[in-house]
């Protein structure tokens, strides 16, 4: 098996999330992506502190996807910069990993 990855990306909103989510998970790059909707995030922007309302997507996928993920949610996004961070997974559920295996990009 390969290493695997929870990756967080802020959206503008609920249907921003929708789409990248849904992309990302039709293309084989996630296996799952949550959409939460209605977090508050505190941020300095431009020289600005900001207070807004946006959605949290927690992406599942694998190591070796990461740059395609990043590159893909870029193409989607609204943001100049948008937040594309990721933490590696230290345990899981093998079944759990085998299915994120399973269903996600070989690359055929």
């Amino acid at each position: 098996m390969h290493g695997f990855l929870i990756i967080l990306v802020t959206a503008s909103s609920e249907q921003e999330g929708a789409t990248i989510g849904r992309a990302l998970v039709e293309e084989g790059l996630a296996a799952c992506t949550n959409i939460i909707p209605r977090i508050r995030s505190v941020y300095r922007w431009k020289q600005k502190i900001w207070d807004e309302a946006e959605t949290l997507l927690i992406i599942k996928s694998r190591e070796e996807l990461f740059e395609r993920i990043r590159d893909r949610i870029k193409e989607l996004h609204s943001y100049e910069v948008p937040e594309i961070t990721a933490v590696g997974l230290a345990k899981g559920d093998p079944a759990y990993l085998q299915w994120i295996e399973e269903v996600t990009y070989k690359g055929d």
